[in-house]
């Protein structure tokens, strides 16, 4: 039986990259990111219109080398929301002159719930499942008990898990992506030196909200930086280390409410942030508490790519949830799962 395939782009921010998945296997034939951190890095965070120019030049060049695969072609799969406008318009506007001129069908694939399919390339899928997603943009508990069916029971108030370590970074001026550098600086400090507020501590709410914290670690910063000599890599890694504690602390006792609400059979960290190793580490020992299954997605699949909207978007083809062509739009923000 020759291979059934669907193509599929993602570039809802700052990563260009296509992939193809097998339908019938789930097999990922192809994959490949080119990531911007580099050119973006220089400017403490993402620049979308930096963003969507280095999208035309990288899509195109991945797209050669997916040529030998058209002819195996099902369909067409795109990230369209959440994102950055024009960042996404780039991989819509590809996806759509693919879709005509190959004559396939186009699938629209939201990018939270690539994340989520993220913890089953070339898996099956294991729903239900409760899950943690953190990322630049998102700090979210979501019960999922199918494809269709997803529902978002905690959120953050403000700004999210992964942006308060990309601002962190950005304010010692570490470069960007702030996770992997406040990780690393973290590894080298005391965490205990500087007394950050954790979030919502009294609140019996099950939210989330980082602009406080930042604003306590930057008032920190600034005091550091007037003192004679100014601030030292030590203290950098004192208040990485510090701020780590703290921002993860918030993400568990919110978790630990949820827990005791309801006990979920199975539990996922997913999102660019779920890399987080401090993270990573207090969920696992939670999980085991609650005799809870714990599912990651490799570190691999933990940013943004084309394999997980693949994989999404294997399901949607099964269901034939395919889309217009001419009605397919951008969404800045998530408008339900």
């Amino acid at each position: 039986m020759s291979k059934e395939l669907i193509l599929s782009i993602e570039s809802s921010c700052d990563d260009s990259s296509i992939a193809i998945t097998d339908i019938n296997t789930l097999e990922l034939v192809y994959h490949k990111k080119i990531s911007q951190e580099l050119q973006h890095s220089m400017y403490g965070g993402v620049v979308p219109e930096l963003a969507a120019r280095l999208h035309v030049e990288a899509l195109p060049k991945i797209l050669e080398e997916c040529k030998e695969f058209f002819p195996l072609l099902k369909a067409i799969a795109v990230t369209n929301a959440p994102g950055l406008s024009v960042t996404l318009m780039e991989g819509v506007t590809m996806a759509k002159a693919l879709s005509i001129s190959l004559n396939l069908p186009l699938i629209a694939v939201n990018h939270l719930k690539g994340h989520i399919y993220s913890l089953f390339i070339e898996k099956q899928e294991v729903l239900p499942m409760t899950i943690l997603l953190v990322s630049g943009g998102h700090t979210q508990i979501i019960e999922a008990k199918s494809l269709n069916d997803m529902n978002i029971i905690a959120s953050t108030m403000d700004d999210s898990f992964g942006e308060s370590f990309d601002k962190v970074a950005k304010m010692m001026g570490l470069g960007y992506p702030g996770g992997p550098v406040v990780q690393e600086y973290g590894l080298k400090g005391d965490e205990n030196r500087f007394d950050f507020p954790v979030p919502l501590r009294q609140s019996p709410l099950i939210q989330f909200s980082y602009s406080g914290l930042k604003n306590a670690v930057r008032m920190q910063i600034e005091k550091l930086e007037n003192q004679e000599g100014g601030i030292t890599n030590q203290d950098k890694y004192d208040v990485c280390a510090s701020f780590q504690k703290t921002a993860v602390s918030h993400i568990m006792q919110k978790l630990k409410k949820q827990f005791k609400k309801v006990v979920p059979e199975n539990f996922a960290i997913v999102g660019g942030a779920s890399a987080n190793i401090h993270l990573r580490t207090q969920i696992e020992e939670l999980c085991n508490k609650y005799k809870t299954n714990l599912h990651l997605s490799e570190l691999k699949y933990c940013s943004d790519n084309a394999a997980m909207i693949g994989r999404v978007a294997v399901e949607q083809y099964k269901q034939n949830d395919f889309v217009n062509v001419n009605e397919i739009d951008v969404q800045t923000r998530l408008k339900g799962m």
